[in-house]
């Protein structure tokens, strides 16, 4: 699948899933394996550490016990708490991790209590030491510049203050909310630079800050890049 000659030279990599399906598909561990195989491995026979960041979903019991169980097994997992803090020395304890994974839910209210913790700076600081980030949904849209959110109300509006290590726009849920296309597409068109949709199953691979592959764990998923081009996109 992959060109040796890149994957020596990767610094820094991010896996943007479109939808993981982490609570409704327990059994399904395709996507947690394809992110393994793109982390460091371990120099010593310990398992690859894996730490689930909840922030945006309010950090509920269900949703942390989902992750365990779908990286559980595959890796050392761990999560971290925000509204409730146990954990001290968060730079240390989150630059120690191999993969980063962020829940889905409001990317704005996350991204807030991200900036009052300093959350986003030692994440910019894990990316650059090549620790890999991913997430689905709002661990999708909080690494591009801008993107589709329903974290301001019951509509469908721009989000335009994500971290920005990418480039661009980005929308999650792509076929499973009607709205999701229409409105990226007006949102492009009224301004919104243009970027990356992914299905729910399917997900965009960046290697340092550039699209490299997507890739999906159903038959049906898909991804997409999406531009204004004259009156279209």
């Amino acid at each position: 699948l992959y060109n040796p000659m890149i994957l020596m030279e990767i610094s820094k990599q991010i896996v943007a899933f479109g939808g993981d399906a982490m609570i409704a598909e327990p059994e399904n561990k395709l996507s947690a394996q394809f992110v393994l195989s793109l982390a460091r491995k371990p120099q010593s026979e310990s398992k690859q550490r894996v730490c689930f960041l909840p922030t945006a979903s309010g950090e509920p019991d269900t949703y942390i016990l989902a992750f365990h169980a779908r990286y559980g097994g595959l890796a050392e997992t761990s999560h971290l708490n925000l509204f409730l803090r146990t954990v001290k020395d968060l730079r240390g304890f989150l630059l120690s991790q191999d993969v980063i994974y962020v829940g889905g839910g409001n990317t704005a209210n996350m991204l807030a209590v991200w900036r009052v913790h300093g959350v986003d700076k030692i994440l910019r600081e894990a990316y650059d030491a090549g620790i890999v980030m991913c997430g689905t949904s709002a661990g999708s849209l909080c690494w591009f510049e801008c993107g589709v959110t329903d974290s301001f109300g019951l509509d469908l509006a721009p989000l335009n203050d994500g971290l920005g290590f990418i480039k661009g726009s980005n929308c999650p849920h792509y076929d499973s909310e009607a709205l999701r296309q229409p409105q990226y597409h007006k949102f492009i068109m009224d301004g919104l630079p243009g970027g990356y949709a992914a299905d729910d199953g399917a997900a965009l691979h960046f290697i340092n800050g550039q699209f490299y592959e997507a890739v999906s764990s159903k038959p049906t998923a898909r991804a997409f890049e999406a531009r204004k081009q004259g009156n279209e996109i």
